[in-house]
């Protein structure tokens, strides 16, 4: 598999993807815009301000629903598993990398990114410095395009063992580096440094579960209807 992409219909599949990424991107950054001028008037920052429970359940049910609408368009993305998972990977990607360029055109924030922010409230909330999900972004970005890829030239994509633990565990380590001081978060603290060394960590572990599936990979084609 040399990444190139050989047909018209499929840098259209991908093109599509990275359109609604960005444009969903921006409607995530407009609603960040107003809940800071509702709750941050003076800038954002830590500790965090405290919010009615109201407004806590709904912002659940989005971010929920931000989700949800990332599988469904991953569901058209790709054909079989591997492409409607790298579709997911690059959408996801796509869309926080461009959330936070829109930030700064409407905010001017972050002014860097080491600056701190609440990444995500399911199952707890996460924070981390922009720095750590832009990483983890680009890692999503360039293994979901191999994958549509791949899975689009008629590649067959195999996983074994050591895919789904290297996978798992690395998801594991980023998940705890960023809900690791939720005590803090919930508590309206100021939370404590950020454990740089779980980002490499978690980032190091998708590259062995990326490795092992493209070792594995197959040049023959896979049958029309197959996958």
């Amino acid at each position: 598999m040399n990444g190139r992409i050989d047909s018209p219909a499929q840098g259209h599949r991908l093109l599509w993807i990275v359109v609604f990424a960005t444009t969903f991107g921006l409607v995530e950054a407009a609603v960040v815009v107003y809940l800071r001028a509702l709750y941050y008037p003076g800038g954002f920052a830590f500790p965090l301000k405290q919010i009615p429970e109201s407004m806590i359940g709904v912002e659940l049910v989005r971010e929920f629903a931000t989700i949800m609408m990332l599988v469904a368009v991953a569901q058209l993305g790709g054909r079989g598993r591997w492409g409607k998972f790298g579709a997911f990977l690059v959408g996801f990607g796509i869309w926080d990398i461009t959330f936070y360029c829109w930030l700064e055109i409407f905010l001017h924030w972050p002014s860097s990114l080491f600056d701190w922010d609440i990444l995500f409230l399911l199952p707890l909330p996460w924070i981390g410095p922009v720095l750590a999900p832009v990483t983890i972004a680009l890692v999503m970005i360039g293994v979901g395009r191999w994958l549509v890829v791949a899975e689009l030239a008629g590649r067959q994509i195999r996983s074994s063992w050591k895919t789904i633990c290297s996978g798992v565990v690395g998801t594991m380590v980023l998940l705890l580096s960023f809900m690791y001081d939720t005590d803090a978060t919930l508590s309206n603290a100021s939370p404590r440094p950020y454990p740089y060394w779980m980002l490499v960590l978690g980032v190091l572990c998708y590259g062995v579960a990326f490795l092992t599936i493209w070792k594995s990979r197959s040049d023959v084609a896979v049958k029309k209807g197959d996958g």
